[in-house]
């Protein structure tokens, strides 16, 4: 028996309340502070430890209320007047609001009253969500956004608030000025950041169209399609009008090809160069404009290229002739792998005997042109001459023996060469193309008497 005793005692109420019980989820939320969106709307917070309001919170609450529907009730008849003074004190302090013509300046005035109209209907409903910035841009957010600055729509902004913060003895209801002052200066903080917003969506949609304006120039300048319509694209683009213009091409890099372009554009901004860009397929296509020599302008942009061949096509006058440097970097790029001492960059009339082998007909007509037909017209005897010294592996002994003739006879010669041609046939490079030119001015020589 005194073991039955000694069990503890069980409580005889369990309605009593007395016993511990863990807090529960619903108590540990009516603990939390009030956030500032509900301190503006009028609703009471709730009281730490207890779940139901008191008499007197009650009475406060709807004393709360009652001042925030009137000052909603005066806020609404006010709207048209805050406008009127946000626009007057606009024209009154904005030099630029002034100078603008009227048109943008009844967008502005929409968008004023369409800021105080969205702020009634937010201090109406604070706790809604709601699209602030399709509520006060939504008027003409494009017309808006190429009418005026975003520094500018910052002014006017300030301008309205600051109206508004001056109004609000005048708009709020008695023994209400402190809720409206606060909920002022949390819609100036939203109506910021919509602000920012569209802004960023402007300028993201702007360089989005940009991107693609810019690869359209370029493609129709590589399939050689230009017409006075890129000129136009390209001024858009912000392209001048330097006076010579070569087309540098090579592989792209792996990864995001707008990064790509934009590393090409901070490249030639700090070169003092002009450039339009863009990734068409494995290959990056810059077209440069400067007066920088050809060469030392690719190289300040030759370390946005993937690793290979990177190929300068000959300089132009204008935007429109460099269609014909765009086909002759492309031909260079192709036939490059003929050549793979190549240095990097490489002009493509370097390449002229590689291209020339892989069928680009501009390339022999070049060769033809430039070097077998002022030969020709030189007289037989340089011809003569440079063939039988390519084929006696450029020995002037050789060649000599062969024509008969002293060697300085053949070293005058083959300085005659040098001039009329620009390449020296001692050095195995230029031996090399003015073989290659030999043979296909002599193909034409055949098939015209053919």
């Amino acid at each position: 028996m005194p073991a039955a005793s000694a069990k503890p005692d069980k409580p005889s109420d369990r309605s009593s309340g007395e016993r511990s019980s863990p807090e529960r989820p619903a108590e540990k939320a009516a603990e939390r502070k009030p956030t500032r969106r509900a301190a503006a709307s009028g609703r009471p917070a709730a009281v730490p430890g207890r779940g139901r309001m008191t008499a007197e919170e009650r009475r406060l609450a709807a004393d709360r209320a009652e001042l925030r529907a009137a000052t909603l009730k005066r806020l609404e008849k006010s709207a048209g007047k805050l406008a009127s003074a946000a626009i007057a004190r606009m024209d009154d302090q904005l030099t630029w609001y002034r100078r603008m013509p009227p048109e943008h300046r009844s967008w502005i005035g929409l968008v004023a009253q369409a800021g105080i109209a969205a702020f009634t209907e937010w201090y109406r409903r604070p706790e809604a969500s709601q699209a602030i910035s399709t509520d006060v841009f939504g008027t003409a957010p494009r017309e808006l956004t190429r009418a005026i600055t975003l520094r500018q729509t910052v002014e006017l902004i300030r301008t309205t608030i600051e109206v508004m913060e001056e109004a609000i003895e005048e708009v709020a209801a008695p023994g209400d000025e402190a809720g409206m002052r606060e909920s002022v200066l949390v819609y100036a903080r939203e109506i910021a950041f919509a602000t920012a917003q569209v802004y960023a969506q402007a300028a993201e949609a702007r360089g989005a169209w940009d991107a693609r304006l810019e690869a359209l120039v370029v493609n129709s300048l590589l399939s050689g399609d230009a017409d006075e319509g890129v000129l136009s694209r390209a001024a858009a683009l912000g392209w001048g009008q330097p006076s010579q213009v070569r087309v540098v091409m090579g592989s792209a890099p792996d990864g995001d090809s707008e990064l790509v372009v934009e590393a090409i554009r901070r490249a030639a901004r700090y070169a003092k160069l002009h450039v339009l860009t863009g990734v068409l397929g494995r290959r990056l296509v810059v077209v440069v404009g400067g007066d920088k020599e050809p060469v030392h302008a690719a190289r300040a942009l030759i370390g946005q290229f993937a690793p290979g061949p990177v190929v300068v096509g000959p300089t132009v006058g204008d935007l429109l002739s460099a269609t014909r440097s765009a086909h002759a970097a492309a031909q260079g790029l192709k036939a490059c792998a003929a050549w793979p001492d190549a240095p990097r960059p490489v002009l493509a009339d370097d390449l002229l005997p590689e291209r020339a082998l892989a069928g680009d007909e501009v390339a022999r007509r070049q060769l033809v042109e430039e070097i077998y037909t002022p030969l020709e017209e030189a007289g037989s005897a340089l011809l003569e001459t440079l063939s039988v010294y390519l084929e006696q592996a450029s020995s002037l002994e050789g060649a000599a023996r062969m024509l008969f003739v002293h060697p300085n006879t053949v070293r005058y010669r083959l300085r005659r060469v040098t001039d009329v041609t620009g390449y020296a046939p001692s050095d195995v490079r230029s031996a090399f193309t003015l073989r290659i030119a030999l043979a296909l001015g002599r193909l034409g020589s055949g098939s015209d008497q053919g």
